[in-house]
């Protein structure tokens, strides 16, 4: 699939759930109002739709949420999937890729399950080491079991690396503590730039950090080089000498990562999104629940919806007008 600027959709991020069992202050409300489920893909919907995507040419699925693991039986789900990956079973074919975003407080149940489907790495959003500013970040957190799910999938085989948003006067005094842990225990670590996505109690002109100054910081105590080590998706890495682990940096407000995206987002609901920032959408649970569409018109419904995809977003952070640049929260979309 080629979108109208020339760049190739590779790469689905396929949210299984908008719910989530904690509240972190930058992606939630603490008072959220989740979707009916009445309005959310059957496990057999998403599994018949990223079907389609790889037979138009994605090459990487990205489970997210919310929370994906906390989805009842997701794992049939990412068994189906992993048998899609190379010629490893009936399915097998163009899926070259199937990876998970995850808060960690599941993973000791499910790592295992994991890596015997297929999955080979994952990231594990945890955005602070102290345990009482983890928890103020969570609201409902307990750090020592996300810990406990980080250290389960790393024995499980998994690569795990650690993603941390970015925050003003919250954790920009861990990221040397963070660089030397994950450096300790084998863990590659990204960085966050906030995004304006979702109303929350919180003030997103207080929290912004870009991560141009982050980068300069830290160059202060670490060696960082150049690398054109690439995963896919829009972080950009660099390599730290003293750890010899990699860090990235995905920077949506202060470098945008637009000319180079590859990817779509389809949410639990059917609708996808050509671009997280931005409103437009396509509805394909109607073609989806259509007995009248064939296999051949939901792919037709599928690259209508890459043909206008736009060339970039819109995000921006102003402390005139207070108000996220999309409305929809960030568990909707996907992580």
């Amino acid at each position: 699939m080629i979108d109208p600027f020339g760049r190739r959709i590779s790469y689905l991020r396929v949210s299984v759930t908008d719910r989530c069992d904690l509240r972190c202050v930058y992606c939630m409300a603490e008072d959220m109002t989740f979707l009916p489920k009445a309005q959310i893909l059957s496990l057999e919907e998403l599994d018949r739709l990223c079907g389609a995507f790889v037979g138009l040419g994605v090459e990487r699925i990205r489970l997210t949420g919310g929370e994906p693991l906390v989805r009842k039986d997701v794992m049939r789900l990412v068994r189906s999937l992993g048998e899609r990956l190379g010629n490893q079973g009936e399915k097998g074919g163009g899926l070259k890729e199937l990876t998970l975003t995850t808060n960690g407080t599941q993973l000791t149940k499910h790592a295992e399950g994991l890596y015997a489907a297929g999955v080979r790495r994952i990231n594990v959003s945890l955005d602070s080491l102290d345990p009482g500013r983890f928890k103020a970040l969570t609201r409902w957190g307990d750090i020592e079991k996300t810990l406990d799910g980080i250290f389960a999938a790393r024995a499980a085989g998994l690569a795990v690396k650690i993603n941390a948003v970015a925050m003003k006067g919250v954790n920009e005094d861990e990221f040397d503590r963070m660089i030397a842990w994950c450096g300790e225990h084998g863990f590659d670590l990204t960085l966050i730039e906030t995004m304006p996505l979702g109303e929350i109690n919180e003030d997103r002109t207080d929290q912004y950090l870009p991560l141009s100054v982050v980068r300069r910081r830290l160059r202060e105590r670490w060696t960082l080089e150049e690398t054109d080590y690439a995963t896919g998706g829009p972080a950009r890495y660099m390599t730290i000498r003293e750890t010899g682990r990699r860090l990235g940096f995905i920077t949506p407000m202060t470098h945008n990562f637009c000319e180079s995206c590859n990817r779509v987002r389809l949410t639990c609901t059917g609708t996808l999104y050509m671009c997280l920032g931005q409103e437009d959408a396509a509805d394909l649970r109607a073609v989806l629940r259509d007995p009248a569409v064939d296999e051949a018109g939901l792919r037709e419904a599928i690259e209508a919806a890459i043909a206008r995809k736009p060339k970039g977003h819109d995000f921006v952070i102003d402390r005139r007008q207070n108000r996220p640049a999309v409305g929809r929260h960030m568990s909707v979309t996907g992580g």
